[in-house]
C-alpha cells in the first residue's frame, strides 16, 4: 500500500502523514514546504516534492512527468488524500481580493480534481485504490464571509458523488468533513475580522472551551475510516457521523 498526501507539511496533513508512516505505509508528500522525516520512518518511507498546488499549470506539468506513476508502479493498494486547502479570502462578496479568489479555487478545488484524474490513471493496475477529499462542514452549511471556501469545498463533495457513479474498477472515493481540528487554519479563523466573518466569536469559543480535536486524533480516525470496509459507502460524509473508532 502507498499513499499520496497533499499539504503534508503542517496541520492535519502532517498528522495524516505521521499516522500513515506509523502504519508502515509509504507516503508521497506534495506541499510547498518539506516535513522533517518522522523518527523511526525508513529512508524511503517519505518522498517529498515541493509544489505550489495553487499553480495549476505547474501542477499539470508535474503530473505529466514520471514521479506519480513511478511511485505507484509496485503498489497493489493506492491512496490519495487531497488535504491541502486555504481559507482566504474571508469577507463578503464584492470586497474579496481577486488573486485570493483565484488561488483558493485552484488550491481547494482545481488541484484535487487534477490529482484525482492523474491518480486514477496511474493506479489503474491496482486492485484497490481510494481517494479521500478532506472536506468541511462549510461544504454543506453556508457561512457569511466564507463564500469561496464554502463553494470550493462543496465542489469536492459533488466531485466525489459524481466519480462514485462512474463505478471505476477498484476505486472508492469520499469527500469527508473531519470536524473542527486544532490546526493553523483554525487560528486563522479566530483571527478573522468579525465584520467579515460574523461567526468569529463562535469559533474562538470552541478553542477557549477545549472543543477542538487534536490533529493526531483526527488523523487516526480519518485513516481508520479510509482503510475501513465502509469507506466510500457515502461519497459526501462527516467523520462526526461515524462512531468513534
Amino acid at each position: 500500500m502507498k499513499a499520496i498526501v497533499t499539504g503534508h507539511s503542517a496541520g492535519l496533513g502532517a498528522a495524516l502523514t505521521a499516522e500513515l508512516l506509523g502504519r508502515g505505509i509509504p507516503v508521497l508528500g506534495l506541499s510547498r514546504r518539506a516535513l522533517p522525516p518522522p523518527e523511526g520512518a525508513g529512508v524511503d518511507a517519505l518522498q517529498q516534492h515541493a509544489l505550489d498546488l495553487s499553480n495549476l499549470p505547474a501542477l499539470g506539468d508535474w503530473l505529466a512527468g514520471p514521479v506519480l506513476a513511478r511511485f505507484l508502479a509496485d503498489a497493489r493498494h493506492a491512496l490519495l488524500i487531497n488535504n491541502a486547502g486555504m481559507l482566504q479570502p474571508v469577507g463578503p462578496c464584492g470586497g474579496q481580493d481577486a488573486a485570493q479568489i483565484a488561488a483558493a479555487v485552484q488550491l481547494n478545488l482545481g488541484a484535487p480534481l487534477l490529482l484525482a484524474n492523474a491518480f486514477v490513471a496511474a493506479s489503474a493496475h491496482c486492485p484497490e485504490r481510494r481517494i479521500l477529499h478532506v472536506s468541511s462542514g462549510a461544504a454543506r452549511n453556508a457561512y457569511a464571509g466564507w463564500g469561496i471556501y464554502c463553494a470550493t469545498k462543496a465542489g469536492l463533495d459533488q466531485h466525489a458523488r459524481a466519480t462514485a457513479l462512474d463505478r471505476l474498477p477498484g476505486l472508492r472515493i469520499a469527500s469527508l468533513a473531519p470536524g473542527v481540528i486544532d490546526t493553523p487554519m483554525q487560528a486563522e479563523v479566530r483571527a478573522s475580522d468579525p465584520a467579515g466573518f460574523p461567526l468569529q466569536a463562535r469559533f474562538a469559543a470552541l478553542k477557549a472551551e477545549g472543543q477542538l480535536t487534536p490533529p493526531a486524533d483526527a488523523a487516526r480516525r480519518l485513516v481508520d475510516h479510509l482503510l475501513g470496509a465502509s469507506f466510500g459507502d457515502e461519497p459526501a460524509d462527516d467523520l462526526r457521523n461515524r462512531a468513534a473508532q
